[in-house]
């Protein structure tokens, strides 16, 4: 109801409906189960958007995609993001791992891995976050030796999603013990039977149904061939895996908040106080009007960066889409966690049971702001990006000369 597609061509409309239709046909005890934590990943729904084409939509279709841009995958999520964080990130990680093995693996490694997951026929997953630390990536200790042609992996990953049940997983550790951080990094596709250990699966507040999990590797062996990209370079990867990451992020806070946002609106214009529907009280209406005019602001900065990532991808933008990709996550995130408040509030007592999804949503979307990189994290990168951007040369008007005493430098003391 409340999505748009301004700016959006003929072929991305489609996909919005086509998108629309499946996640319409998705079975609510699905959600419900995984809610109970009764399933340990939502395996079918992956194996059927496999078979509809629907997964990894960005790659070429010599690997089973169908090479669309950014901003269309943008818009998929946001449909599939209706339906939950758990199925929103199922249906994401096809394009966050699939992004590093497409553009900085072997070629064996796309026919192999990126291929199955698209069809829906292998599941991945990614190792980043560490029982010491989430946000501080390159503090990683999870630590590979080389040994012969095998590298010897010791350590462990929490918080991975999908890790009880993935086929596979992206994981990255220190092969250099003696240099900094992000020059001591190498990524490596780890299969589940080469040894990897499932050692507790999270108990969380929400996002049920995914076989959270921590994994630990104890002189796991792992062929150099399935190494990613080159050694202690995989910040590289590191840094461009935080497109998809936090894009898809974004776009999936975008469909959450709509889907809450749209059921306290049709509650209030149904719900009766005081002799009078409750949208009609000042106290109601404005958080709807806020809550729209919040999800519009951040749609439009989701497609924006979106569009900033496909013309720098195609050559056509030399600007560095990494700022407005963390700005998107930010706001969307941020927002989303606002509207999906305002959608409980607007239903008051009800909204807090099970009667309404609303509070499994509101469990949901609280992860989103921390997920990804923390939104601490963004502003961070999003200040060091914005102030890098002041030294570039511009032909912008001198705005300091506009005030009446410009003139005055012995006036302007900066230390």
């Amino acid at each position: 109801m409340l999505e748009n597609n301004f700016f959006l061509d003929e072929e991305i409309v489609r996909l919005r409906e086509e998108v629309k239709e499946f996640a319409s046909s998705v079975d609510p005890e699905l959600l419900r189960k995984m809610d109970r934590d009764e399933v340990d990943y939502p395996l079918d729904f992956i194996r059927d958007a496999g078979k509809k084409g629907l997964l990894g939509l960005r790659f070429p279709e010599e690997y089973g995609g169908r090479g669309l841009t950014w901003l269309a995958e943008s818009v998929a999520v946001e449909e599939v993001g209706v339906l939950g964080m758990g199925l929103g990130c199922a249906y994401s990680m096809i394009s966050i791992v699939g992004e590093a093995i497409y553009r900085f693996g072997q070629e064996w490694q796309k026919e192999e891995f990126l291929k199955s997951i698209i069809k829906g026929k292998k599941i991945a997953a990614e190792g980043l976050t560490e029982p010491r630390g989430g946000s501080d990536f390159f503090g990683t200790t999870t630590r590979a030796e080389k040994k012969g042609n095998k590298w010897i992996l010791n350590g462990a990953k929490r918080f991975i999603a999908g890790g009880k049940v993935a086929d596979f997983y992206l994981i990255y550790a220190r092969t250099d013990p003696n240099a900094p951080g992000h020059k001591a990094m190498t990524a490596f596709l780890v299969e589940r039977d080469m040894g990897v250990e499932i050692e507790d699966l999270h108990n969380l507040m929400g996002f049920r149904g995914m076989g959270t999990a921590r994994i630990a590797f104890n002189n796991v062996e792992v062929p150099d061939e399935y190494r990613v990209g080159e050694v202690n370079n995989a910040r590289v990867i590191f840094n461009r895996m935080m497109i998809p990451e936090r894009l898809t992020s974004a776009a999936g806070a975008l469909g959450l908040a709509r889907a809450g946002i749209e059921i306290a609106m049709r509650y209030s214009a149904k719900r009766k106080a005081f002799g009078r529907k409750i949208r009609e009280f000042q106290g109601v209406s404005f958080k709807v009007a806020e809550s729209v005019a919040k999800l519009d602001s951040a749609r439009a900065l989701v497609y924006t960066a979106a569009k900033a990532v496909d013309e720098y991808d195609a050559g056509r933008s030399s600007m560095d889409p990494r700022r407005l990709v963390s700005e998107a996550k930010m706001i969307a995130t941020d927002f989303g966690w606002e509207i999906i408040n305002n959608a409980m509030q607007i239903l008051g007592g009800i909204g807090y049971t099970q009667v309404y999804p609303v509070e499994r949503m509101l469990r949901d979307m609280r992860l989103a702001p921390i997920w990804t990189g923390s939104n601490e994290i963004m502003k961070l990168l999003i200040q060091h990006e914005a102030y890098k951007m002041l030294d570039i040369p511009s032909k912008d008007r001198d705005y300091e000369k506009d005030a009446m005493d410009w003139y005055k430098e012995f006036e302007k003391v900066y230390e």
